[in-house]
């Protein structure tokens, strides 16, 4: 059964940080570009980060970029995203997803293939 879990989302103060973590489970992420989305209540889905299958490059959200850091580990088959100096706006679902692609070409959700379901973080004092 293909499966992507997203886990380390929580509570965090201003200036905080988090490493999400996305786990695949039923295929291996290796085949993939993987992107990281995110939606706050009221919100549309917006996309945050993305790493490249075919060499590692990443791509980041002008509003993270220089706080967000997206990684992968094929060998543990799973893709990290560091968060650093959280910001409230920063509060949302975080999600990851998967697009067979070999480069990160997009944020369309629906050119994503597979999705996890979500781990909320919550940035506020």
């Amino acid at each position: 059964q293909v499966q992507l879990v997203e886990f380390g989302g929580g509570l965090v103060q201003p200036g905080g940080s988090l490493r999400l973590s996305c786990a695949a489970s039923g295929f291996t992420l290796d085949g993939y570009t993987i992107g990281w989305f995110r939606q706050a209540p009221g919100k549309e889905r917006e996309g945050v980060s993305c790493i490249s299958r075919i060499d590692g490059s990443t791509d980041y959200a002008d509003s993270v970029k220089g706080r967000f850091t997206i990684s992968r580990d094929n060998a543990k088959n799973t893709v990290y995203l560091q968060m650093n100096s959280l910001k409230p706006e920063d509060t949302a679902v975080y999600y990851c997803a998967v697009q067979n692609s070999n480069y990160c070409l997009n944020y369309v959700p629906w050119e994503y293939e597979y999705w996890g379901q979500g781990t909320q973080v919550t940035v506020s004092s």
